[in-house]
């Protein structure tokens, strides 16, 4: 079997996977090897689909904390919906990084949540409490922070596993723990206008109506 190296994502659009085999009208067959390029970036309609994600995510909150809470818990959560595609920057300074690799991992998530949750959970959770969350309602500061947090993180992982985009590596999120297992639905297109702006509306609906069902 002849292999050839394919840098150009719509030889394998079909496939998505590293590996493709076709069939020539020689009969002979061809394993198409794709090799991602090396900076890949989000579009809006990207982040606009992960933020969704996280929105839908992070209704959690509402079945744990009351009204104000629970709209905190949203809030501090919502942008880790975007944490693991720092990695977008990261190949650009450091060569051994690339899309999804270890920044699209339970591992990291649970790491960066628990670091920069300590801090949000010992300087703006505080700040919350008594001015625009009851006293009280929070309970512990860490918890809910870092609870927020990994929740915002895990939704992009989610998300990333219902598409194997063409221009990028499936994610395999439960490394170190199972290196060679590469786990993907591959279920949507990561750049399509209707699913991403689907869930970014669903997660908003979500959110408004639970607002407005704890009043």
């Amino acid at each position: 079997m002849n292999v050839r190296v394919a840098e150009d994502a719509d030889v394998v659009r079909s496939s998505r996977r590293t590996l493709d085999v076709q069939t020539t009208e020689s009969g002979a067959e061809t394993a198409i090897r794709y090799i991602p390029p090396r900076f890949v970036t989000s579009s809006v309609v990207d982040i606009i689909g992960h933020l969704g994600m996280a929105l839908i995510w992070l209704t959690v909150g509402w079945f744990v904390y009351e009204r104000r809470a629970a709209l905190g818990f949203v809030a501090i959560g919502l942008p880790f919906g975007l944490l693991p595609d720092t990695d977008l920057w990261l190949e650009k300074v450091f060569p051994t990084v690339h899309h999804h690799g270890i920044t699209h991992t339970i591992l990291f998530v649970t790491l960066a949540s628990v670091v920069v949750g300590a801090a949000v959970g010992k300087w703006v959770v505080p700040k919350l409490e008594g001015k625009y969350v009851p006293q009280g309602e929070i309970g512990n500061e860490y918890a809910y922070a870092i609870g927020a947090l990994w929740v915002g993180g895990l939704s992009h992982l989610f998300a990333d596993m219902l598409s194997a985009p063409d221009i990028a590596s499936p994610i395999e999120p439960f490394w170190p723990l199972a290196r060679s297992e590469v786990i993907t639905m591959d279920l949507i297109w990561y750049n399509s206008t209707f699913w991403n702006w689907g869930f970014f509306l669903t997660g908003v609906a979500l959110t408004l109506g639970f607002w407005w069902a704890r009043r």
